[in-house]
């Protein structure tokens, strides 16, 4: 516990920091005492309301409890997107349990890792992934969902349970892509919880009529961040095993949406399953993520089907949606830029490699102070000595401030190519790529190189088969240094391009084809 008052003042600090304290269980009680019948929790054929999801929310943590978990213990979860997922976090947080959400995309190496590492007392599981849970668990039990883990659950009290948590304690261990190696556990308090929730309604305001469609594995920051928030305030959380154009048509006609999850490489199936039903939108009010990994053409043409402006979004499973996901880009505009604005509840810096903070206009790594802040990556001391040195956060992106206020994303710090003395940034040269409406996707990745050290290598989807090199080249020339022009274009259809859970392309695995193709 921190001080929040000198000693001298006279004040114990303490009462306040207890009478202060909020956690995500007391927050979603107020909606349930407050709105007992309204929908909290459906998929396409079961929907629970606000007091029959604290019934069985309750059972669940007694349940838990019984397997002898505590405060402060870890449940894994290896699962796909369903009902009961949605359950264990809401029930594992009633008894300050943490719980730490598999990727099941996983190697099996990969995924014995992320178990490993948080020591679990319990592994829950999926039919689908009940194998694979047996591979990984160890000496730690398996329960599998299903009609005896059901049976045992409804045999349980739905008496209260005191909420025994602080603001402080770990609520999710969300686990990083691992695109540059193992992943990292992410833990994610009630407090960052709360305040992404907070962040959320003061950049993107929602309301009780608004659902939320989690789609996007539970895995994932952008799922349990906005089914949180979603909870919080009343709302509706549509749960789908998966994306599925089809199925998203159908709920965007019925539904009435707050913020509508679309990843790079999904946009275009669900405008045309839209204009294949032929049905209006119910209302959306916010769409997308990662604006930077889309073709600009394809963002105006979404918010015009749509009728709601883009999400002009940089966050992280560490940060929420801060630190810059305060902007939107408008409907049917083809973006001049994305730059992007500083989201509410946050503080940020741009530093230089001796944390100096660099002038307006250089590029520099972006540090951030927020109560959204994850609390560390579990069991990585030295990791988070290093991250979070000085007092802030250091995210590994790079930034550059305008005049304006915006800020202009260059790219990971951790990713870069050092062609002849030079440091260049990818997502430069890709945002000049993908500005051209002839491509679909593209991703820049650094080769070996005798002359220069490193140099940039392209790989473009394209819409039209008659683009070439000379082309982009030509579409190029004046907007790019010329050292930073790609030495080569490597045209492939856009769904080789491999993308993490997240929808980010790993381009590792696209400088392992260039080593196997030559």
């Amino acid at each position: 516990m921190f001080s929040f008052m000198k000693p001298h003042q006279g004040i114990d600090a303490s009462l306040a920091y207890q009478s202060a304290g909020l956690t995500l269980s007391g927050l979603i009680d107020i909606q349930t005492c407050s709105a007992p019948d309204r929908v909290a929790l459906k998929d396409h054929d079961t929907q629970y309301t606000y007091a029959q999801l604290d019934r069985r929310t309750t059972r669940l943590a007694h349940y838990l409890a019984d397997q002898g978990l505590c405060r402060g213990d870890r449940v894994a979860v290896l699962s796909e997107n369903r009902l009961e997922y949605v359950e264990l976090l809401l029930a594992a947080a009633k008894i300050g349990v943490i719980a730490a959400c598999q990727n099941w995309r996983l190697s099996q190496t990969e995924l014995q890792h992320c178990v490993d590492l948080v020591s679990p007392k319990l592994l829950v599981a999926s039919p689908r992934n009940a194998q694979m849970a047996q591979a990984v668990c160890g000496d730690v039990p398996v329960v599998i969902w299903g009609a005896e883990m059901a049976r045992d659950i409804a045999a349980q009290p739905d008496s209260k349970i005191p909420d025994p948590c602080d603001p402080e304690d770990g609520i999710v261990i969300l686990y990083t892509s691992g695109t540059t190696g193992m992943p990292k556990g992410a833990l994610i308090s009630h407090r960052a919880e709360i305040a992404r929730a907070q962040i959320q309604m003061l950049d993107l305001p929602a309301s009780p009529e608004d659902a939320f469609v989690a789609w996007a594995p539970l895995f994932h920051m952008v799922s349990t961040d906005t089914v949180f928030k979603t909870l919080i305030i009343g709302g509706t959380v549509i749960v789908t095993d998966g994306f599925d154009a089809d199925e998203l048509a159908g709920i965007i006609a019925r539904e009435r949406l707050g913020r509508l999850t679309l990843m790079p490489g999904m946009i275009a199936q669900v405008v045309a399953a839209v204009r294949a039903k032929g049905s209006k939108v119910k209302g959306v009010k916010w769409i997308g993520a990662m604006a930077d990994l889309v073709p600009l053409d394809q963002i105006a043409e979404v918010t015009s089907l749509l009728n709601a402006p883009y999400l002009n979004t940089f966050g992280a499973t560490e940060t929420g949606l801060a630190p810059a996901s305060g902007g939107v880009i408008e409907v049917g505009v083809i973006a001049k830029t994305l730059d992007k604005r500083q989201s509410s509840l946050c503080q940020i810096k741009l530093v230089d490699a001796d944390d100096t903070p660099v002038r307006d206009g250089a590029p520099g790594e972006l540090a951030i102070r927020s109560p959204a802040l994850f609390s560390g990556y579990w069991n990585n001391p030295d990791t988070n000595a290093e991250d979070f040195r000085g007092g802030w956060f250091h995210m590994g992106d790079v930034f550059r401030r305008n005049p304006d206020g915006t800020l202009a994303f260059v790219d990971r710090r951790k990713y870069l190519i050092k062609s002849g003395g030079e440091n260049i940034y990818p997502a430069e040269i890709e945002r000049v790529i993908l500005s051209d409406p002839r491509v679909i996707d593209a991703a820049v990745v650094r080769k070996p190189d005798d002359h220069w050290g490193e140099v940039p290598i392209a790989f473009v989807a394209r819409k039209d088969p008659a683009l070439s090199a000379a082309d982009l080249l030509e579409q190029m020339a004046g907007q790019l240094a010329r050292y930073k022009l790609p030495k080569q274009f490597i045209f492939i259809p856009e769904p080789e391009f491999p993308r993490s859970t997240t929808g980010k392309i790993m381009r590792h695995l696209l400088e392992e084809r260039l080593d196997i193709e030559g």
